[in-house]
């Protein structure tokens, strides 16, 4: 009970240490991962539709512990895993870098644990401040409760970038090399940079919101580009570069600005850096590196449970029921306009 309590207590994910407490009651390899992505903060479902049903949930795990400042992953219960469970571990072990420990409830290894652990290097020890170490690493760091992020509050964000999400403009991707300049706002107004504190509670709320790395990142551009849902599926994971910050959308038709090189800011990096990193392992080069228009219900749906929308209309024109969010009142204000423009010049000039 020592050891459980001491792991437990060591569980902090923004100083790097995650503890993974398996559920008692699974044995399949998808629910270990859903307990990783609970123990990230995740709700453990992935949304939308995946190649032959496979639910590519460690690949979103892998994908979040790349991203994320997580160092540390320590397993409770390790006496209970299968081999493979086991070796999805240290598959991910192999593929994040994190440090790994497992924790064995029993005075020797099973025989399970032992043939998964047979072609890795590790140690083993039985000694408790040894042990601890592990747990928090070396020297022990502890911070501020304060700095845990908080989950989806109960008030609305309403964020004018959002405006343009469900817009019909249709852009497409570029089928050759394309090398995009900074963007230049000429046909739109730029997005109103977020403050600190409002970029603070989005990422917490987006983090909650969902596990899916491409739809938590999809929601983040839209909030720094003002791009609709169209232009951010034009995005492929060489459009985005980490190192100097920006994401490439292209529009060749010109439908709003051309293709164009985006700023992302630091708020954003990690969404990208895991949508990126998801998108290599689960489809390769060549796919969206943001949500699909395919995904539109699930990319509203997101924004939604972080209580993320676009302003709303007046009372008196609205088109939903009270509550639900209308995202493509300023679509219907524009398309209003247009007609009544049409409907003034299709007029008889009386003389």
């Amino acid at each position: 009970m020592l050891h459980t309590h001491t792991v437990l207590a060591a569980h902090h994910p923004p100083s790097g240490r995650i503890t993974l407490h398996p559920g008692p009651g699974t044995t399949s390899e998808t629910g270990l991962a859903h307990d990783l992505l609970a123990a990230l903060g995740k709700p453990p479902l992935l949304p939308g539709r995946f190649p032959a049903g496979r639910q590519p949930a460690w690949e979103a795990a892998a994908a979040w512990m790349t991203a994320l400042p997580v160092t540390r992953l320590t397993v409770l219960r390790a006496h209970r895993l299968t081999a493979r469970r086991t070796m999805r571990l240290l598959q991910l072990q192999a593929l994040t870098g994190i440090h790994l420990t497992l924790v064995c409830h029993r005075p020797y290894l099973p025989a399970a644990l032992h043939q998964a652990l047979r072609p890795a290097d590790y140690s083993v020890t039985a000694d408790f401040e040894a042990a601890r170490r592990h747990y928090y690493g070396t020297p022990i760091a502890e911070t501020s409760p304060a700095d845990e992020p908080a989950g989806p509050a109960g008030r609305w964000l309403t964020l004018p970038a959002l405006d343009r999400l469900v817009s019909y403009d249709s852009p497409r991707p570029c089928t050759d090399p394309c090398a995009p300049p900074p963007i230049v706002f000429r046909h739109r107004p730029p997005p109103v940079p977020l403050t600190a504190s409002t970029a603070q509670r989005i990422a917490h709320r987006l983090h909650a919101a969902t596990a899916h790395p491409r739809l938590a990142a999809a929601v983040a551009a839209a909030l720094f580009t003002g791009a609709s849902l169209q232009q951010l599926a034009t995005a492929r994971p060489r459009d985005y570069d980490d190192t100097a910050a920006t994401l490439a959308l292209h529009d060749r038709a010109r439908y709003t600005d051309g293709c164009a090189a985006y700023p992302v800011p630091p708020w954003a990096g990690i969404f990208f850096r895991a949508a990126a990193c998801f998108t290599r392992l689960v489809s390769g080069e060549n796919q969206e590196l943001l949500a699909a228009p395919g995904d539109r219900a699930h990319l509203l749906r997101v924004a939604e449970t972080a209580r993320l929308r676009p302003p709303q209309p007046p009372a008196a024109r609205r088109k939903a029921p009270v509550g639900r969010v209308e995202w493509d009142w300023r679509e219907r204000q524009e398309a209003e306009r247009y007609e009544a423009t049409l409907a003034r010049h299709a007029r008889p000039s009386r003389r």
